[in-house]
Protein backbone atom coordinates (compact mmCIF):
# COMPACT_ATOMS: atom_id res chain seq x y z
CA UNK A 1 0.00 0.00 0.00
CA UNK A 2 1.61 3.33 -1.01
CA UNK A 3 2.51 5.75 1.77
CA UNK A 4 0.98 9.25 1.86
CA UNK A 5 4.24 10.68 0.53
CA UNK A 6 4.19 8.09 -2.24
CA UNK A 7 0.63 9.01 -3.12
CA UNK A 8 1.56 12.69 -3.34
CA UNK A 9 4.53 11.82 -5.56
CA UNK A 10 2.33 9.62 -7.77
CA UNK A 11 -0.28 12.37 -8.05
CA UNK A 12 2.37 14.92 -8.98
CA UNK A 13 3.86 12.59 -11.60
CA UNK A 14 0.42 11.98 -13.08
CA UNK A 15 -0.29 15.72 -13.15
CA UNK A 16 3.07 16.39 -14.78
CA UNK A 17 2.42 13.74 -17.43
CA UNK A 18 -0.98 15.23 -18.17
CA UNK A 19 0.56 18.68 -18.49
CA UNK A 20 3.18 17.46 -20.93
CA UNK A 21 0.49 15.72 -22.98
CA UNK A 22 -1.66 18.87 -23.05
CA UNK A 23 1.02 21.44 -23.72
CA UNK A 24 3.69 19.83 -25.87
CA UNK A 25 1.60 19.45 -29.05
CA UNK A 26 0.17 22.95 -28.66
CA UNK A 27 2.66 25.07 -30.69
CA UNK A 28 1.70 23.51 -34.02
CA UNK A 29 -1.94 24.49 -33.53
CA UNK A 30 -1.54 27.48 -31.26
CA UNK A 31 -2.88 30.17 -33.60
CA UNK A 32 -5.27 28.10 -35.67
CA UNK A 33 -7.68 27.61 -32.77
CA UNK A 34 -8.65 31.29 -32.92
CA UNK A 35 -12.30 31.40 -33.98
CA UNK A 36 -13.77 33.02 -37.08
CA UNK A 37 -17.01 35.01 -37.00
CA UNK A 38 -19.87 35.34 -39.49
CA UNK A 39 -22.51 38.00 -38.85
CA UNK A 40 -25.61 38.40 -41.04
CA UNK A 41 -27.94 41.31 -40.22
CA UNK A 42 -31.25 41.74 -42.04
CA UNK A 43 -31.65 45.48 -42.74
CA UNK A 44 -34.82 45.25 -44.87
CA UNK A 45 -37.01 42.31 -45.88
CA UNK A 46 -34.69 39.99 -47.79
CA UNK A 47 -31.71 42.40 -47.62
CA UNK A 48 -28.69 41.58 -45.47
CA UNK A 49 -25.41 43.12 -44.37
CA UNK A 50 -22.75 40.42 -44.02
CA UNK A 51 -19.51 40.60 -42.01
CA UNK A 52 -16.95 37.79 -42.18
CA UNK A 53 -13.94 37.82 -39.84
CA UNK A 54 -11.25 35.17 -39.95
CA UNK A 55 -7.79 34.84 -38.38
CA UNK A 56 -4.61 35.52 -40.33
CA UNK A 57 -1.74 33.17 -39.51
CA UNK A 58 1.81 34.39 -40.13
CA UNK A 59 0.51 36.85 -42.71
CA UNK A 60 -1.54 34.23 -44.56
CA UNK A 61 -5.30 33.82 -44.47
CA UNK A 62 -6.87 30.45 -43.85
CA UNK A 63 -8.62 29.04 -46.91
CA UNK A 64 -12.08 29.55 -45.48
CA UNK A 65 -15.03 30.97 -47.38
CA UNK A 66 -18.70 31.30 -46.40
CA UNK A 67 -21.00 29.83 -49.06
CA UNK A 68 -24.61 31.11 -49.11
CA UNK A 69 -27.57 29.73 -51.09
CA UNK A 70 -27.15 30.12 -54.88
CA UNK A 71 -29.53 33.07 -55.13
CA UNK A 72 -27.46 35.15 -52.69
CA UNK A 73 -25.05 37.22 -54.80
CA UNK A 74 -22.41 39.31 -53.06
CA UNK A 75 -22.67 43.05 -53.70
CA UNK A 76 -20.32 45.87 -52.71
CA UNK A 77 -17.75 43.48 -51.27
CA UNK A 78 -14.69 45.03 -49.65
CA UNK A 79 -11.86 43.63 -47.55
CA UNK A 80 -9.81 45.19 -44.77
CA UNK A 81 -7.02 43.78 -42.62
CA UNK A 82 -7.18 44.58 -38.90
CA UNK A 83 -4.19 43.23 -37.00
CA UNK A 84 -4.34 39.46 -37.07
CA UNK A 85 -7.83 39.40 -38.58
CA UNK A 86 -9.12 39.65 -42.16
CA UNK A 87 -12.53 41.34 -42.37
CA UNK A 88 -14.78 41.05 -45.42
CA UNK A 89 -18.07 42.92 -45.73
CA UNK A 90 -20.75 42.76 -48.39
CA UNK A 91 -24.51 42.98 -48.87
CA UNK A 92 -26.87 40.45 -50.41
CA UNK A 93 -30.54 40.12 -51.26
CA UNK A 94 -32.13 36.68 -51.08
CA UNK A 95 -34.22 34.38 -48.92
CA UNK A 96 -32.24 33.22 -45.88
CA UNK A 97 -35.16 31.41 -44.30
CA UNK A 98 -34.35 28.25 -46.22
CA UNK A 99 -31.34 26.41 -47.58
CA UNK A 100 -28.01 26.35 -45.79
CA UNK A 101 -24.83 28.27 -45.16
CA UNK A 102 -21.58 26.35 -45.12
CA UNK A 103 -17.95 27.27 -44.57
CA UNK A 104 -15.78 25.83 -47.31
CA UNK A 105 -12.40 24.61 -46.08
CA UNK A 106 -13.43 24.46 -42.42
CA UNK A 107 -13.03 20.69 -42.29
CA UNK A 108 -9.29 21.09 -43.00
CA UNK A 109 -8.65 23.37 -40.00
CA UNK A 110 -8.91 23.41 -36.20
CA UNK A 111 -10.99 26.60 -36.29
CA UNK A 112 -14.52 27.16 -34.98
CA UNK A 113 -16.84 29.68 -36.62
CA UNK A 114 -19.34 31.69 -34.61
CA UNK A 115 -22.45 32.41 -36.71
CA UNK A 116 -25.01 35.06 -35.86
CA UNK A 117 -28.05 35.80 -38.03
CA UNK A 118 -30.40 38.61 -36.94
CA UNK A 119 -33.76 38.62 -38.71
CA UNK A 120 -36.39 41.33 -38.78
CA UNK A 121 -39.06 38.69 -38.24
CA UNK A 122 -38.84 35.12 -37.05
CA UNK A 123 -36.19 33.43 -34.99
CA UNK A 124 -32.63 34.68 -34.89
CA UNK A 125 -29.83 32.15 -35.22
CA UNK A 126 -26.73 31.84 -33.09
CA UNK A 127 -24.51 28.80 -33.34
CA UNK A 128 -20.99 27.49 -33.75
CA UNK A 129 -19.80 25.63 -36.84
CA UNK A 130 -16.90 23.24 -36.36
CA UNK A 131 -14.66 21.22 -38.71
CA UNK A 132 -16.90 18.19 -38.23
CA UNK A 133 -20.11 20.22 -38.80
CA UNK A 134 -19.31 23.01 -41.29
CA UNK A 135 -22.92 23.62 -42.47
CA UNK A 136 -25.87 25.47 -40.96
CA UNK A 137 -29.49 24.58 -41.78
CA UNK A 138 -31.29 27.93 -42.02
CA UNK A 139 -34.68 26.37 -41.24
CA UNK A 140 -33.61 25.22 -37.76
CA UNK A 141 -33.56 27.93 -35.05
CA UNK A 142 -30.69 27.76 -32.59
CA UNK A 143 -29.83 29.66 -29.43
CA UNK A 144 -26.79 31.85 -29.02
CA UNK A 145 -23.67 29.73 -28.29
CA UNK A 146 -22.93 31.49 -25.01
CA UNK A 147 -21.43 28.46 -23.25
CA UNK A 148 -18.82 28.15 -25.99
CA UNK A 149 -17.16 31.34 -24.72
CA UNK A 150 -15.88 29.42 -21.68
CA UNK A 151 -13.95 27.06 -23.95
CA UNK A 152 -12.65 29.97 -26.04
CA UNK A 153 -11.36 31.60 -22.83
CA UNK A 154 -9.54 28.42 -21.80
CA UNK A 155 -8.00 28.04 -25.26
CA UNK A 156 -6.99 31.70 -25.39
CA UNK A 157 -4.90 31.50 -22.21
CA UNK A 158 -3.45 28.04 -22.91
CA UNK A 159 -2.44 28.95 -26.47
CA UNK A 160 -1.52 32.57 -25.67
CA UNK A 161 2.21 32.15 -25.14
CA UNK A 162 2.81 35.75 -24.05
CA UNK A 163 0.20 35.52 -21.28
CA UNK A 164 1.49 32.10 -20.21
CA UNK A 165 5.07 33.35 -19.95
CA UNK A 166 3.89 36.28 -17.82
CA UNK A 167 2.16 33.87 -15.42
CA UNK A 168 5.25 31.64 -15.41
CA UNK A 169 7.39 34.66 -14.61
CA UNK A 170 5.19 35.46 -11.63
CA UNK A 171 5.51 31.89 -10.37
CA UNK A 172 9.31 32.17 -10.57
CA UNK A 173 9.40 35.60 -8.96
CA UNK A 174 6.88 35.26 -6.17
CA UNK A 175 7.43 33.41 -2.92
CA UNK A 176 4.89 30.63 -2.23
CA UNK A 177 3.07 32.58 0.48
CA UNK A 178 2.57 35.52 -1.94
CA UNK A 179 1.53 33.52 -4.98
CA UNK A 180 -2.22 33.35 -4.33
CA UNK A 181 -2.52 37.09 -3.61
CA UNK A 182 -0.41 37.97 -6.66
CA UNK A 183 -2.39 35.79 -9.06
CA UNK A 184 -5.64 37.14 -7.59
CA UNK A 185 -4.46 40.72 -8.21
CA UNK A 186 -3.61 39.83 -11.81
CA UNK A 187 -7.04 38.22 -12.25
CA UNK A 188 -8.96 41.15 -10.78
CA UNK A 189 -7.04 43.66 -12.88
CA UNK A 190 -7.49 42.01 -16.25
CA UNK A 191 -11.16 41.30 -15.41
CA UNK A 192 -11.70 45.03 -14.87
CA UNK A 193 -10.20 46.09 -18.20
CA UNK A 194 -11.72 43.17 -20.09
CA UNK A 195 -15.19 44.20 -18.90
CA UNK A 196 -14.49 47.88 -19.52
CA UNK A 197 -13.30 47.23 -23.05
CA UNK A 198 -16.01 44.79 -24.15
CA UNK A 199 -19.02 46.30 -22.38
CA UNK A 200 -18.00 49.92 -21.82
CA UNK A 201 -16.17 50.56 -25.06
CA UNK A 202 -12.98 51.69 -23.28
CA UNK A 203 -10.17 50.63 -25.59
CA UNK A 204 -6.49 51.23 -26.24
CA UNK A 205 -4.71 50.91 -29.59
CA UNK A 206 -3.61 47.32 -30.20
CA UNK A 207 0.12 47.84 -30.97
CA UNK A 208 0.98 49.74 -27.74
CA UNK A 209 -0.91 47.13 -25.70
CA UNK A 210 0.94 44.23 -27.33
CA UNK A 211 4.30 46.01 -26.94
CA UNK A 212 3.63 46.68 -23.25
CA UNK A 213 2.63 43.06 -22.68
CA UNK A 214 5.91 41.91 -24.24
CA UNK A 215 7.90 44.37 -22.12
CA UNK A 216 6.12 43.19 -18.96
CA UNK A 217 7.30 39.65 -19.75
CA UNK A 218 10.89 40.84 -20.24
CA UNK A 219 10.71 42.72 -16.92
CA UNK A 220 9.48 39.63 -15.07
CA UNK A 221 12.32 37.59 -16.53
CA UNK A 222 14.84 40.15 -15.28
CA UNK A 223 13.20 40.33 -11.86
CA UNK A 224 13.21 36.53 -11.56
CA UNK A 225 16.96 36.58 -12.24
CA UNK A 226 17.41 39.25 -9.56
CA UNK A 227 15.61 37.04 -7.06
CA UNK A 228 17.82 34.05 -7.90
CA UNK A 229 20.88 36.26 -7.32
CA UNK A 230 19.49 37.36 -3.96
CA UNK A 231 18.76 40.97 -4.89
CA UNK A 232 15.79 42.49 -3.07
CA UNK A 233 13.69 44.54 -5.49
CA UNK A 234 10.37 46.38 -5.35
CA UNK A 235 8.60 43.71 -7.40
CA UNK A 236 9.58 41.12 -4.79
CA UNK A 237 8.32 43.24 -1.91
CA UNK A 238 4.94 44.09 -3.47
CA UNK A 239 4.45 41.62 -6.34
CA UNK A 240 0.67 41.94 -6.12
CA UNK A 241 0.89 45.64 -7.10
CA UNK A 242 3.11 44.85 -10.09
CA UNK A 243 0.75 42.04 -11.14
CA UNK A 244 -2.27 44.32 -10.80
CA UNK A 245 -0.70 47.07 -12.91
CA UNK A 246 0.31 44.77 -15.73
CA UNK A 247 -2.95 42.84 -15.40
CA UNK A 248 -4.79 46.00 -16.47
CA UNK A 249 -2.81 45.97 -19.72
CA UNK A 250 -3.19 42.22 -20.27
CA UNK A 251 -6.96 42.69 -19.94
CA UNK A 252 -6.93 44.82 -23.09
CA UNK A 253 -5.04 41.98 -24.79
CA UNK A 254 -7.79 39.54 -23.79
CA UNK A 255 -10.36 42.04 -25.06
CA UNK A 256 -8.66 41.94 -28.46
CA UNK A 257 -9.52 38.25 -28.76
CA UNK A 258 -13.19 38.96 -28.03
CA UNK A 259 -13.29 41.90 -30.46
CA UNK A 260 -12.45 39.49 -33.29
CA UNK A 261 -15.58 37.42 -32.73
CA UNK A 262 -17.94 39.77 -30.88
CA UNK A 263 -20.41 38.89 -28.13
CA UNK A 264 -23.81 37.25 -28.70
CA UNK A 265 -26.63 39.76 -28.84
CA UNK A 266 -28.67 39.90 -25.64
CA UNK A 267 -26.20 37.79 -23.66
CA UNK A 268 -23.10 39.99 -23.68
CA UNK A 269 -22.57 39.99 -19.91
CA UNK A 270 -22.97 36.22 -19.53
CA UNK A 271 -20.67 35.49 -22.49
CA UNK A 272 -18.06 37.87 -21.06
CA UNK A 273 -18.30 36.21 -17.64
CA UNK A 274 -17.89 32.74 -19.16
CA UNK A 275 -14.94 33.89 -21.27
CA UNK A 276 -13.26 35.35 -18.18
CA UNK A 277 -13.96 32.18 -16.17
CA UNK A 278 -12.44 30.19 -19.01
CA UNK A 279 -9.32 32.36 -18.88
CA UNK A 280 -9.07 31.76 -15.13
CA UNK A 281 -9.60 28.02 -15.52
CA UNK A 282 -6.82 27.88 -18.08
CA UNK A 283 -4.57 29.95 -15.84
CA UNK A 284 -5.20 27.67 -12.83
CA UNK A 285 -4.52 24.60 -14.98
CA UNK A 286 -1.25 26.09 -16.20
CA UNK A 287 -0.07 27.07 -12.70
CA UNK A 288 -0.99 23.60 -11.45
CA UNK A 289 1.08 22.08 -14.25
CA UNK A 290 4.07 24.29 -13.45
CA UNK A 291 3.94 23.43 -9.74
CA UNK A 292 3.56 19.71 -10.48
CA UNK A 293 6.50 19.73 -12.87
CA UNK A 294 8.57 21.69 -10.35
CA UNK A 295 7.74 19.14 -7.65
CA UNK A 296 8.77 16.24 -9.88
CA UNK A 297 11.97 17.99 -10.99
CA UNK A 298 12.85 18.79 -7.38
CA UNK A 299 12.44 15.12 -6.43
CA UNK A 300 14.52 13.90 -9.36
CA UNK A 301 17.23 16.56 -9.54
CA UNK A 302 17.06 18.88 -6.54
CA UNK A 303 20.66 20.07 -7.03
CA UNK A 304 19.82 21.39 -10.48
CA UNK A 305 16.76 23.36 -9.34
CA UNK A 306 18.58 26.71 -9.28
CA UNK A 307 19.97 26.06 -12.76
CA UNK A 308 16.51 25.21 -14.08
CA UNK A 309 15.01 28.39 -12.57
CA UNK A 310 17.85 30.45 -14.05
CA UNK A 311 17.38 28.98 -17.53
CA UNK A 312 13.62 29.62 -17.38
CA UNK A 313 14.14 33.20 -16.17
CA UNK A 314 16.56 33.97 -19.01
CA UNK A 315 14.22 32.31 -21.50
CA UNK A 316 11.30 34.47 -20.30
CA UNK A 317 13.41 37.62 -20.49
CA UNK A 318 14.70 36.73 -23.96
CA UNK A 319 11.24 35.96 -25.36
CA UNK A 320 9.74 39.11 -23.86
CA UNK A 321 12.54 41.23 -25.37
CA UNK A 322 12.23 39.49 -28.74
CA UNK A 323 8.46 40.03 -28.88
CA UNK A 324 8.85 43.68 -27.82
CA UNK A 325 11.37 44.37 -30.60
CA UNK A 326 9.29 42.46 -33.13
CA UNK A 327 6.11 44.34 -32.21
CA UNK A 328 7.82 47.73 -32.14
CA UNK A 329 9.26 47.04 -35.59
CA UNK A 330 5.87 45.93 -36.83
CA UNK A 331 4.16 49.04 -35.45
CA UNK A 332 6.60 51.61 -36.84
CA UNK A 333 8.09 50.03 -39.95
CA UNK A 334 5.32 47.94 -41.48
Amino acid sequence: MPTSAGMVRLLALSMAGLCMWLLLPAPAAAHEVRPAYLEVIETAPGAYDVTWKQPVLDGRRLKLDPVFPETCERQGEHVVSAGGTLVQRWTTQCDLNQGEIRIDGLNRTLTDVFVRIDRLEGDDIGTVLRPATPSLDLTVPTGAPVATYFRIGVEHILFGWDHLLFVLGMVLLVRPRQLLLTLTAFTVAHSITLASATLGGITLPGPPVEITIAMSIALLGAEAIHRIKGWNTLSQRIPWAIAFGFGLIHGFGFAGALSEIGLPKGAEALALLLFNLGVEAGQVLFVGCVLALAFVFHKLAAKRMVLARTVLAYFIGFMGSYWAIERIAGAFFS
